[in-house]
């Protein structure tokens, strides 16, 4: 479906404008034990700028098409586990797992009324393998990888799986290279120690981001 985009990104400057300020209140009650911590205006402001760009790149990326929405619930449950991760070390359940079910019907819905039936199979593959993947390194190493960050990288697995292996594949190894900078930056400023527990979600949802951005195209 061929939408002006112009219109395509009002909508999303809309969308972004209204859901962006309850976004950061629901990542302010996730984050904060015990008290739905209101959010500062500076954190709704980029809270709300983040959730823009995600959006204005999903309607890039896809354009009008029932996988836009899987992209769209997606740009929206990453800014909300990013800001908790980054608060708490948490990565909800309840963000989680509504958001893979919301992708694999939109998902579903596109394969029907477009017939990707090979994206769709290709996705859920790549989200039993990244989830597989990330059990084993769990196992071997649990205070490397906790069991919030083994259900992301199946969430991510299937979303990037829908646009192909290599764009999995650079997602992973683009959140892999993140983390490390990160990790090499707090060092070299001392704001951590080699031993300091560090979230592991935004590194990974930056490198899903970014193979979106380098990697994937719309498909026909």
């Amino acid at each position: 479906m061929e939408l002006p985009r112009p219109l395509l990104f009002g909508a999303v400057l809309l969308v972004a404008v209204v859901l962006g300020p309850w976004l950061a209140r629901v990542a302010g009650r996730l984050g904060t034990v015990g008290d739905a911590a209101r959010p500062t205006p500076l954190r709704v402001a980029v809270m709300t700028a983040v959730f823009a760009g995600l959006l204005a790149g999903a309607v890039e990326l896809t354009g009008a098409r029932p996988a836009t929405a899987a992209l769209v619930w997606a740009a929206g449950a990453a800014v909300v586990l990013g800001a908790v991760d980054l608060s708490s070390h948490r990565l909800p359940d309840r963000v989680t797992y509504p958001t893979a079910g919301v992708c694999a019907a939109a998902f579903l819905l596109d394969a029907a009324v477009l017939g990707s039936w090979g994206a769709l199979l290709r996705a859920v593959a790549a989200a039993v393998a990244a989830y597989l993947v990330g059990a084993g390194a769990a196992a071997i190493s649990p205070e490397g990888l906790g069991y919030g960050d083994v259900k992301l990288l199946g969430l991510l697995g299937l979303v990037l799986g829908w646009f192909g292996w290599g764009v999995l594949l650079a997602g992973v190894f683009l959140g892999l290279l993140t983390g490390a900078v990160v990790s090499l930056a707090l060092l070299a400023a001392r704001r951590a120690g080699w031993r300091t527990a560090l979230p592991f979600g935004p590194p990974l949802m930056t490198g899903a981001v970014l193979a979106l951005a380098l990697g994937a195209t719309t498909l026909g």
